[in-house]
């Protein structure tokens, strides 16, 4: 396991030296002058030589990626041109308020795309099969984009049961600390915090529905043929043989072996959320990274831009480590890869 965990930390550190390096390369490719991108400063300006020797303009490559590598770890990330707010200090509260709804797209996708998934294994070739993996292609299919405008204008507009933008109502005025609604709500002092709960809950419900469409279909085909490949298997007759019923040869020796090859898929899966949490963000006005992100690019705040793709990157390189991480530990076989 030690020799597993150190390759992996490896493969990890060469990953993150790469994006740093990508990131701050992009200093050099926007648009303009990469002192005035950064600053805001203009280069006729007065203290344009100041901030350009204090940022090691002058200097060589090697010196500014360095100079970057130093500020990006003390957390001096700049200040965005468009609010004059420091990066640093606003890019946990979007990324938390991205995570609130890709967790919460996640969790509903694996239930029901892995249970879903198991059924359908079960009723291999038969109507439930087939019908079921018509749904799944047919979810799968359906562009994230369109499927929002089309709850929206259901559920929304037409029937009134949910609202449309933001996390919350403003009138519980809940003041945004963490970033994630649910968690600022039970650390305010609000006198409504089981009303503002429940007009939170509401605000999350049609973003983390649509957001968990798309891997939920793929989770559930993924599942469906791990499983049914499983059943396959010489052990799992010999299972059969032994007097075990289907629903004991289904959750001892089927289910838990076909969780370690779709679980390799997981983090492919999470990418697909956060990339896809960027168009749902926008849409419902979710203040997420992805959100950020967009309202940065239409406003050429590079500073902000240069974050985000950092954090959002950084975010999926993690998320593959604790995966690998956690499928060394659990299954032996891996380690042995």
């Amino acid at each position: 396991m030690i020799r597993y965990l150190s390759s992996r930390l490896f493969v990890f550190i060469i990953a993150f030296f790469l994006l740093t390096v990508f990131t701050f390369s992009l200093n050099f490719f926007f648009p303009g002058d990469p002192v005035t991108n950064m600053t805001g400063v203009r280069t006729f300006s007065d203290y344009y030589p100041v901030i350009s020797e204090i940022r090691g303009a002058d200097k060589n490559i090697a010196f500014q990626y360095i100079n970057y590598m130093q500020n990006l770890l003390s957390g001096n990330w700049g200040a965005s041109l468009s609010s004059g707010d420091y990066v640093f200090e606003h890019t946990y509260q979007h990324l938390f308020a991205s995570l609130e709804l890709i967790v919460g797209a996640l969790v509903l996708a694996v239930l029901i795309g892995v249970l879903s998934g198991i059924f359908a294994a079960t009723q291999f070739r038969g109507p439930i099969d087939k019908g079921v993996i018509s749904l799944a292609m047919a979810g799968y299919s359906i562009p994230v984009f369109w499927l929002a405008q089309l709850l929206i204008l259901f559920f929304a507009v037409k029937l009134d049961w949910l609202p449309i933008t933001g996390q919350i109502n403003p009138l519980y005025g809940i003041a945004p600390q963490s970033g994630s609604i649910l968690i600022d709500i039970v650390i305010s002092d609000s006198d409504y915090k089981a009303a503002a709960l429940q007009d939170a809950l509401n605000h999350l419900i049609l973003p983390v529905i649509i957001l968990s469409i798309m891997p939920m279909m793929l989770l559930l085909r993924l599942m469906r043929n791990a499983t049914q490949e499983m059943l396959q298997k010489p052990y799992v007759k010999a299972a059969r043989a032994r007097g075990l019923n289907e629903f004991q040869v289904l959750i001892k020796h089927a289910v838990p072996n076909a969780t370690q090859s779709v679980l390799q898929q997981v983090p492919l899966i999470f990418s697909l959320l956060l990339s896809n949490s960027i168009v749902i963000e926008s849409i419902f006005n979710w203040p997420g990274i992805g959100n950020w992100l967009v309202r940065a690019i239409f406003e050429r705040d590079f500073p902000v831009i240069q974050a985000c793709v950092l954090i959002i990157a950084l975010t999926i390189l993690l998320f593959n480590l604790v995966v690998d991480l956690y499928r060394g530990w659990r299954f032996p076989i891996v380690r042995q890869e």
